[in-house]
């Protein structure tokens, strides 16, 4: 590295992805409405829209880890700056469908590739010691993100080309992210992969200020898990990777079927639902947003002191609680003003324990599960299932709300989160406080019974 940036520059232009991602996939929500009536869409073409997205993030998802582990977590951190860029700029002057759904779609695989590979660079690049809270930057970032949208969904909606600024402002941060990885430093471990020793070093000095016997101790773990050769899809679904394949592909899947995204996106219906007016839903909507970034930010500064399973295991019982709460609530909101504010309340309390524990905590754990021979194609794998998941999730919610009513579908996403505590007691191994060496070496003993 022929230059030193401070390690805070560093991780924060590292999950600058994490705002593009959280602002891209919420400012649609407000956009939609006048895209609706200014390109004439039906109503298949705007579920096709909203979910062009969806499509994107898993190609990008699926195909940036197999690259990232050949080029390198810095260039293709460019690239997804490129993808982000292309995708806005083209969203915001779209004159029809067809174009819109297609750079939607690019916009969809900047997003999937930041899903990706950001965790994974941040979880290389961190200490052990600031490993959860670095790798949680990632998902603090998604929900300032949404709040950006949020707002900017607010400031503009009196415009009659308010859409097209809505999705296009998404060019900022795609431009300051490119230039920012121009000046950041490769992963460590890529480096020495690639027998580049001496940039590796250079760059672990800096991220641990400069505390020599460390650095040289995480030298000698990392040259031994480098030199086992790169694998596939094989060793992905082998014996030795498969606890943590079960692990990141459970909680990539139970982290959209609790509701988080139904419920982050039917806030201001819910609160209409509880009898309150359309400004009152959308400005609270906005505080939410607020709410959100704080409990977030707690969030993954626990996580550097407290056990993640434990943390996961408290928050599906909470977030299970306030499900079966508000189900109540919502079910009694027209003949009872109190059942009104529990059904807000409890909505509030979801949203607490998701962004302080199942948010930020799936994205961390599934960047440092895998060994690094395959951390890049586990990390896409996983990122693709939980894409594919918000998409059935996303998809059935219309249909499973007009089977079922409001009050019974939270019950259903309610039941599942106790599956979720279930899950993580008896199939999630412990990660926090332990290097990504010393984990894979876990997942090796385990293999050959040592463990």
């Amino acid at each position: 590295m022929k230059h030193r940036i401070s390690a805070g520059w560093i991780y924060f232009y590292a999950a600058l992805g994490g705002i593009l991602f959280g602002y891209d996939t919420g400012s649609i929500s407000g956009a939609i409405l006048f895209i609706e009536k200014q390109l004439h869409l039906s109503s298949l073409e705007q579920g096709w829209i909203v979910s062009s997205v969806l499509v994107g993030a898993f190609i990008g998802a699926i195909f940036i880890g197999p690259f990232s582990d050949k080029f390198g977590r810095r260039k293709l951190l460019m690239l997804t700056s490129i993808l982000f860029f292309v995708g806005a700029l083209g969203s915001g002057i779209s004159p029809d469908f067809w174009s819109l759904f297609f750079t939607r779609v690019i916009l969809g695989m900047g997003v999937g590739a930041a899903s990706a590979m950001i965790p994974t660079y941040l979880a290389e690049l961190s200490p052990v010691a600031k490993r959860g809270m670095m790798s949680g930057l990632f998902q603090f970032m998604i929900m300032t993100g949404l709040l950006l949208a949020y707002l900017f969904n607010y400031w503009l909606a009196d415009m009659v080309t308010g859409w097209r600024w809505m999705l296009g402002l998404a060019v900022v941060p795609s431009v300051l992210l490119f230039f920012g990885a121009i000046i950041l430093p490769e992963s460590p471990r890529y480096l020495v992969r690639n027998h580049r020793d001496d940039e590796a070093r250079a760059v672990l000095m800096n991220m641990n200020q400069d505390d020599v016997a460390v650095v040289e101790q995480d030298l000698a773990d990392i040259r031994k898990q480098a030199a086992i050769k790169s694998g596939g899809f094989q060793e992905l679904f082998g014996k030795m990777a498969r606890p943590a394949l079960v692990a990141g592909v459970g909680l990539a899947i139970l982290q959209q079927v609790m509701g988080c995204n139904t419920v982050l996106y039917y806030a201001p219906t819910i609160f209409t639902d509880a009898g309150f007016s359309v400004d009152f839903a959308l400005m609270n909507h906005i505080y939410i947003g607020i709410f959100n970034i704080i409990v977030t930010w707690i969030g993954i500064s626990l996580m550097n002191k407290v056990s993640r399973r434990r943390m996961l295991i408290v928050g599906g019982l909470g977030m299970g609680i306030s499900l079966l709460i508000m189900s109540w609530g919502l079910a009694h909101t027209a003949e009872s003003q109190f059942a009104s504010y529990v059904t807000v309340i409890a909505m509030v309390v979801y949203i607490a324990f998701f962004s302080g524990t199942w948010g930020p905590i799936m994205w961390t754990m599934i960047g440092e599960m895998f060994p690094l021979n395959i951390r890049g194609i586990g990390n896409s794998f996983c990122s693709s299932v939980n894409w594919v998941s918000n998409a059935v999730v996303s998809t059935t919610f219309p249909m499973l709300l007009s089977l079922f009513g409001k009050g019974s579908l939270f019950i259903l996403y309610g039941a599942l989160c106790f599956v979720a505590i279930w899950f993580v007691h008896s199939l999630v191994f412990e990660t926090q406080g332990k290097s990504l060496e010393a984990i894979e070496q876990w997942l090796r003993d385990k293999a050959n019974g040592n463990a």
